[in-house]
């Protein structure tokens, strides 16, 4: 049986029995809740434990490792880096436009949320302080640069220990090769070493999605179905609309191909995506596709597009930023403008660091709760309901990392007869 199905197999148990307990017996409810409840505290714990090494190992070897290149190649690699950057940009504002409006039609009730927000936040717990303090941008600005980053790291503070990573990357690139070879190695080492521990988690995911989802379905009864309903309806949606409305365009407008040519170009690629979940599983049909429908040139297709499948995921962006809002919703936290423009940055720049695996974007949200105090307990909820989003946001990421192939393929396909560009 696949991890997937026995997920949904433990999410459907957590909330028939929460459902049940619920709707019979309220005091019998909040008794099973309690005794449940510390074993997801623990999976939440076990999955933040890993984030930190493995978001900022990863980010430092893939910066440092690119550090190398040269020529044409490094000239690529630039421009694919700068149109990431623009289509990402654009994933995180579509998610924080759409998401909002939406979300704050889900009804939850004011016991419930009460109930939530005391699970998520122990004695002492700051959770409604740092939700309700504003920061001014002129502070928020200060605040990316740590002046210390291991006390950044103790506090989760992920924007800037992500900042300070992506600062360490860079210098290792200009650093004596020998030297930076040695030190990407420390690291690529401890980010391999986390996403083993994420594999061993995933393995007892389904009893710790079942210990999340039975107190939140116990709590909140009928309105946490609806509720998860809506996400998922969002996201998909979302994640087509964005591949339909924006990557189409930018494939055929500043690609310079034809719909129909990119569409059947994509299409096997997209195939392999919604059914493996894994962007790096439909690499070699991306690959194919490029080489015998765009016709890109060689150094695209055995570099760039590598290169985009391995750092590449618009999609996750847009599900980062819209998992984040849901979140807030469902703890009933207002997010402030400031706060919205944090979620979106450090999806930006946390989707560099997603593992290619299956529901990797999920693990990789706690970073983004963490920057604007948002409860991480939030993400097992989500990775219960994970799999159809993750089919939309996976054939997102692979449209966009072709789309953005055709666009870096430009400059090189310009010197090359016209009859090569289809």
């Amino acid at each position: 049986m696949s991890l997937t199905t026995r997920v949904l197999i433990a999410l459907a148990a957590g909330v028939g029995i929460g459902l049940a307990l619920s709707e019979f017996d309220a005091d019998l409810s909040r008794k099973v809740a309690a005794v449940v409840e510390p074993v997801g505290t623990l999976f939440v714990n076990a999955i933040r434990m890993t984030v930190i090494p493995l978001v900022v190992s990863s980010l430092i070897v893939g910066v440092a490792a690119s550090g190398g290149g040269g020529g044409a190649i490094a000239r690529m690699g630039a421009r694919g880096v700068g149109i990431f950057i623009l289509l990402l940009a654009a994933s995180g504002v579509v998610g924080a436009l759409v998401a909002p409006p939406v979300v704050s039609r889900i009804n939850v009730s004011a016991s419930a949320v009460a109930s939530l927000r005391a699970s998520a936040a122990p004695a002492g717990s700051s959770l409604a302080a740092s939700a309700n303090a504003m920061q001014s941008p002129a502070q928020w600005l200060v605040s990316l640069v740590p002046s210390n980053p291991f006390r950044a790291a103790a506090d989760g503070a992920m924007l800037p220990l992500i900042v300070f990573a992506l600062v360490l990357g860079l210098a290792l690139g200009s650093v004596r090769v020998e030297l930076r070879e040695r030190v990407v190695t420390f690291f690529r080492a401890i980010a391999e070493a986390m996403l083993v521990l994420v594999r061993w988690l995933l393995v007892v995911a389904p009893l710790g999605v079942f210990a999340l989802a039975l107190p939140l379905v116990a709590r909140m009864g009928l309105s946490a179905v609806g509720a998860l309903a809506t996400y998922v309806v969002l996201v998909s949606l979302a994640a087509l609309v964005f591949m339909l409305l924006v990557l189409y365009p930018v494939a055929v407008v500043a690609g310079r191909v034809s719909l129909r040519t990119f569409a059947r170009a994509a299409a096997p690629a997209q195939a392999v995506a919604i059914s493996a979940r894994s962007s790096l599983a439909a690499l070699p049909a991306m690959i194919d596709g490029s080489r015998h429908r765009l016709h890109l040139p060689e150094e695209v297709t055995s570099f760039f597009i590598p290169f985009a499948s391995a750092t590449f995921r618009v999609g996750a962006t847009l599900g980062l930023t819209t998992g984040a809002v849901f979140i807030a919703r469902l703890y009933d936290v207002p997010l402030a403008g400031a706060q919205i423009v944090t979620i979106v940055l450090t999806s930006i720049i946390t989707s560099f660091s997603i593992p290619g695996i299956p529901g990797g974007s999920i693990i990789a949200m706690v970073p983004v709760l963490t920057s604007v105090g948002l409860p991480v307990e939030g993400i097992g909820i989500l990775l219960g309901v994970d799999t159809i989003p993750d089919m939309f946001r996976t054939t997102a990421n692979v449209t966009g990392q072709l789309a953005a192939a055709t666009v870096v393929a430009q400059p090189a396909r310009a010197t090359e007869p016209a009859a090569a560009v289809v």
